[in-house]
């Protein structure tokens, strides 16, 4: 009987040092497992700093070369150059929609002033052709507006094409598109001025896209963007 109860009294000492060995760690050992946790914090946050670091560097060579800082003098080189035919408040819109699409807002400004002959006419209709007349500030034909301005999730009426900011967005669009479908300005210009088939045409017949249309706007452009960086 004694015998049975010392096996009953050592079984239960050996339960509860095994139940103890494997529930209660040392506490030098949670501590060191506390401060590798803590190593791999502080690395997973390195790693996460660094990430940020990299996509604020990544980002800044996506911004587009005006900013809130010069966009009144690059508006006042457009005015001046257009002697004043090219309203302020026409500058500084297109200007904003042009940074929005990362187009350079003199390319489109010289696409205009090209289109409308140097008159910046809101109210031009251009001269008659196989496909009809082109109208506005930035010269849009009846054919290629209505899809354009579905692009751009705008409303769409004959009437709009002779409002300059609207003229104006759906040709920042318009470039956006064309730029993206060739990745290059010699043909998204030449494009804008002959369509999407007549500049595959001239390509052909040519050897190049870089048509006499896109070589002035593009020459010209570039020059605005020295003499505003100066």
């Amino acid at each position: 009987m004694q015998q049975n109860q010392f096996m009953s009294i050592m079984g239960i000492v050996l339960t509860a040092i095994i139940f103890f060995t494997i529930h209660i760690q040392d506490p030098s050992l949670v501590q060191a497992q506390d401060e590798d946790e803590i190593q791999l914090i502080a690395q997973n946050k390195e790693t996460t700093d660094r990430f940020d670091e990299q996509t604020i560097k990544e980002s800044d060579t996506l911004l587009t070369p005006f900013n809130w800082d010069n966009v009144e003098e690059a508006a006042n080189e457009m005015v001046e150059d257009s002697n004043g035919e090219f309203k302020k408040s026409w500058a500084v819109y297109l200007i904003n929609e042009a940074n929005a699409y990362d187009i350079d807002p003199f390319l489109v400004y010289e696409l205009l002033k090209v289109e409308t002959g140097h008159t910046f006419n809101p109210d031009l209709v251009g001269p008659e052709t196989q496909y009809g007349h082109a109208y506005g500030l930035a010269q849009f034909m009846t054919n290629t507006a209505p899809w354009i301005a579905d692009m751009a999730n705008l409303p769409y009426s004959f009437e709009l094409l002779f409002d300059p900011y609207y003229s104006m967005e759906l040709s920042v669009v318009y470039l956006d598109y064309l730029y993206d479908e060739y990745n290059n300005w010699d043909e998204a210009l030449t494009a804008y001025h002959r369509g999407m088939s007549g500049m595959e045409t001239y390509k052909s017949q040519n050897g190049t896209a870089r048509s006499e249309y896109a070589e002035v706007i593009q020459t010209n452009a570039e020059e605005h963007y020295v003499a505003t960086s100066d």
